[in-house]
């Protein structure tokens, strides 16, 4: 039998923090159980697993070799003001003039994620 990811986890210096960012991000609650000061907290994914937020002494100092990639429900530039709203950071701008492309921000603690473009927006060019 194969084996099944059961948690996409970050190290982080602020578990709690971390995760209410990213619960913002996905629209998914942190777990009822977890609370601010926890060294561990999660947010559960609604189709299994769970992305899991742990806390550690050093802070992040290279570039991540694993990063989320996000297909947004709104059109991707919307989505990327959203979470630059948020608190992320720009970090990496591939949009390109004819609509394909995708965008890599940073979360509050530098970590490297992509938002894509939604499905309407890659079903209008195919």
């Amino acid at each position: 039998m194969p084996s099944v990811v059961q948690n996409t986890t970050f190290d982080c210096r602020d578990a709690y923090a971390l995760a209410q960012f990213w619960s913002g991000v996905l629209g998914r609650p942190i777990a009822d159980e977890d609370s601010p000061g926890d060294p561990e907290v999660g947010i559960g994914l609604g189709h299994g697993g769970t992305l899991l937020f742990i806390e550690v002494p050093e802070s992040k100092t290279v570039k991540n070799r694993v990063h989320l990639c996000l297909t947004p429900d709104v059109p991707r530039d919307t989505e990327v003001e959203r979470l630059l709203a948020a608190g992320a950071t720009l970090s990496d701008d591939q949009r390109r003039p004819d609509g394909t492309g995708w965008a890599v921000l940073l979360d509050p603690e530098g970590n490297e994620f992509c938002v894509l473009r939604s499905e309407a927006e890659r079903a209008a060019t195919a």
